[in-house]
């Protein structure tokens, strides 16, 4: 694309109407007033996706809800609005009435009713609508059999875990061509496909997908009604216009496909609301390739303006912020896919600000102007706003795991630091995890039992313990996929991908998608890392103590052993740029990616690891004990692949030199991340162009992803202290692969991030 589609002036360049700025108070006042707060179980969740309390996130009402002493909040992360109280027709759901049967056709039941009985809401100012309040889980009783707990359970000791929900990225594309009534069309033809075939199985989950879709159908058509409504009794034109726009707008795309631009980026929403009412959400595509043909058709037509455009995005990412579209990349021919939607998408962020998931995919041929406004969007905003990813490295990293030429191009960033290729993928990424620092343990112990003498020795037990591991991780996923389309199906991402509805499967099931890799989070990596590097040359090498005292000072938390934890502690640590302790960093990721990408899911797809865990590693620290890299047991462990905290010392260069001394291309993610405090900028010109040119040399040579904050540390810690001092109510921040305000967060989760190396210098 032309460079000359660029911004003519920067940061004033975008004035948000008054109606705009209504919407911006009512959805930050939102998040502020913890409406939108998503819940983990416990600390147990975090740290292995797998508590025994619930299937996914901690529903917030319903009889699996836990009270707030137990729960954990993850901050402003949720689509769906809190109200205050429970779904009110618990009682009447099919599956409480007639029973609980673990089937399509009673999931669907309990879907149309809950949708049914869901209110369609158009509030003032809007022009783009949708918004719910409760979850299905909320609802419907969520919970695998108990073979799948007992599973779970064992494979909590051994250090992994891990259940399966939503997040995938489905191809919205599918829907935007289609709209609902093509979809209903869909399933029919294919339902009456396999009635000829006999397959009734198959029969029964499009009869089960029908019913789904004429549910949504229903709703999207209430939207129209209530717009209407709104607009009879509405006395004041300017909205008594707007209300007539909504009616227009959901009545046409109730069962048409959309026709405008307008009409697109509201089935958009809607799809999101339909799809979250059924779990945690997805990633959704690159939103630019997705609306270019509407834009370029309404601007032809001259019934859109860019302006126009950009505040209907807005509207987009104010209805919910936390939704993952993805801008730039590369075409189906690998040339710039940048376009003029890809200017106006991050044009209506650095509009309106705050909380946003948006990513900004890179490759050395992206339209250098529209690469620097987003690098130049970043600096002014602080909130690693957007993610700056490398999209060459996510197909290759496709590629690399089987992903055909095809399904690997239209890759997208969706969600933290996970990718999929649309529409053509199931990935329950997020939702995996092993945490090393356990078999590594385990290693210690039988090392010692055997009077292990050499580290060469001592690596081979950690591998088996690895391996053992992985094992028990395989045979509990596996059986949680055996029974996923029967306990939770995502019938709704179903619609929207390629395959579910031709082969009569859910996406959960198989065979149904093309790919169905399994992705798990690797979590401790760099504590493993400086505590190998440590045994190795202490132990083994310069036998300055012995794997029996090192485990006992490693018991009482190294009390008493202040020379032994100093001595530990003060070796090479990685993210220095130090050649010796950065090779055991790429051995001990090289490792994990061996023993993985050698197991096999019941779908026939291999397992592949991400160098990232998005939370975990502030409560498996205290979970864990001490290691021995010197860690005390009170500390968190190291976030993702990054250096443990206070441990890179050489600056930034030599922190991402560290990093890519593996090769992303073969893992499933592992970003970079970076808290700037402001006087690392003092006497540098132009921060975005710092920005650019050290975020195009990482990736350049190899770097995934990049999530940047620049932030005042002495005013986030006070923040900790005075959370509600106005001016820190709007303070957010990009805590790992999302972002939330910063008063909102869990405590220690803000005392984890303060504690984070804050780089004052290059």
């Amino acid at each position: 694309m032309s460079t000359a589609f660029a911004p003519n002036s920067r940061p004033q360049g975008f004035a948000a109407s008054s109606r705009l700025d209504r919407l911006a108070v009512r959805s930050h006042d939102l998040s502020k007033g913890n409406r939108r707060n998503v819940y983990v179980d416990n600390r147990e969740f975090l740290v292995y996706h797998w508590s025994g309390k619930s299937s996914a996130f901690s529903p917030a009402t319903g009889e699996q809800a836990l009270g707030d002493d137990e729960r954990i909040n993850l901050g402003d992360h949720n689509c769906r609005v809190d109200v205050g109280v429970p779904y009110p027709y618990v009682a009447e759901m099919p599956s409480k009435r007639d029973g609980l049967e673990l089937t399509a056709a009673n999931w669907a039941k309990d879907y149309a009713f809950f949708l049914d009985h869901s209110p369609a809401e158009v509030y003032p100012d809007e022009t783009i609508v949708g918004e719910f309040h409760w979850q299905l889980d909320e609802a419907r009783f969520y919970k695998f059999p108990d073979e799948v707990y007992g599973l779970g359970f064992a494979l909590r000791e051994l250090g992994a875990g891990g259940i399966s929900l939503a997040h995938t990225c489905p191809d919205l594309g599918i829907g935007l061509t289609l709209g609902w009534g093509g979809l209903l069309e869909k399933v029919r033809e294919n339902r009456a496909r396999f009635e000829g075939y006999g397959a009734a199985d198959r029969v029964e989950y499009l009869d089960a997908s029908e019913q789904v879709v004429l549910a949504i159908i229903r709703y999207v058509g209430r939207h129209a009604d209530r717009a209407a409504e709104l607009a009879a009794a509405e006395t004041d034109p300017d909205q008594k216009r707007l209300y007539e726009k909504v009616a227009a707008n959901c009545a046409a795309i109730a069962t048409g496909a959309p026709a405008t631009f307008e009409q697109a980026v509201q089935w958009i929403q809607l799809f999101q609301v339909v799809e979250r009412i059924n779990g945690h959400g997805n990633g959704y595509g690159r939103l630019d390739q997705l609306l270019i043909d509407f834009y370029r058709r309404d601007t032809a037509a001259g019934v859109l303006t860019r302006e126009d455009a950009r505040s209907l995005i807005a509207e987009l990412f104010l209805k919910y912020g936390g939704n993952y579209f993805s801008f730039a990349g590369r075409n189906r021919e690998l040339k710039d896919a940048t376009n003029e939607v890809s200017w106006v998408g991050l044009e209506a962020y650095d509009m309106i600000g705050g909380y946003n998931h948006i990513g900004v995919m890179w490759h050395p041929e992206i339209d250098p102007a529209y690469y620097a406004y987003a690098c130049d969007v970043v600096s002014r905003h602080g909130c690693g706003v957007p993610t700056l990813i490398n999209y060459d490295v996510l197909r290759a990293s496709e590629l690399y795991s089987g992903y055909s030429e095809e399904d690997a191009w239209n890759v997208s960033y969706s969600g933290c630091q996970w990718y999929c290729a649309v529409g053509n993928e199931y990935s329950d990424h997020d939702l995996n995890c092993l945490v090393l620092v356990k078999p590594m343990q385990r290693a210690i112990d039988i090392a010692i039992r055997d009077g292990i003498q050499n580290f060469e020795s001592f690596w081979r037990v950690y591998t088996e313990e690895v391996e053992k591991t992985a094992v028990a991780l395989v045979a509990f996923k596996n059986k949680v996929y055996e029974w996923h389309p029967k306990v939770w199906p995502e019938m709704v991402t179903s619609l929207c991908m390629h395959g579910p509805i031709e082969h009569g499967r859910d996406v959960t099931d198989s065979p149904s998608v093309n790919n169905a890799f399994t992705s798990v989070n690797v979590l401790g990596v760099p504590n493993v890392v400086d505590s190998m590097f440590a045994i190795k040359k202490v132990v083994f090498e310069d036998r300055r103590f012995t794997l029996a005292q090192l485990r006992e000072a490693m018991d009482v938390n190294w009390q008493g052993q202040e020379v032994m934890r100093q001595v530990m502690l003060n070796q090479e640590k990685f993210g220095n740029d130090l050649d010796g302790v950065d090779a055991m960093y790429v051995r001990v990721a090289d490792q994990v990616l061996d023993t993985l990408e050698h197991k096999r899911n019941i779908k026939g797809f291999t397992f592949r690891p991400s160098l990232f865990q998005y939370m975990g590693h502030t409560y498996a620290g205290p979970m864990m004990g001490a290691t021995p890299d010197g860690r005390r047991a009170e500390e968190p462990l190291a976030h993702g692949c990054n250096p443990m905290h206070g441990r890179n010392t050489a600056g930034i260069t030599a922190t991402a030199n560290s990093l890519m001394k593996v090769d992303f291309s073969r893992f499933q993610g592992g970003s970079l991340q970076i808290e700037l405090q402001p006087r690392f900028f003092d006497g540098k010109d132009n921060i975005g162009s710092f920005i650019e040119k050290f975020s195009r040399t990482y990736m350049a040579h190899g770097g995934v992803q990049i999530n940047l904050n620049v932030i005042d540390l002495a005013q986030l810690q006070d923040a900790i202290v005075h959370p509600d001092k106005p001016e820190y109510q709007d303070i957010v921040v990009k805590v790992t692969g999302y972002s939330a305000h910063f008063v909102l967060l869990d405590r220690e989760f803000q005392k984890e991030f303060v504690s984070r190396v804050n780089y004052a210098e290059v």
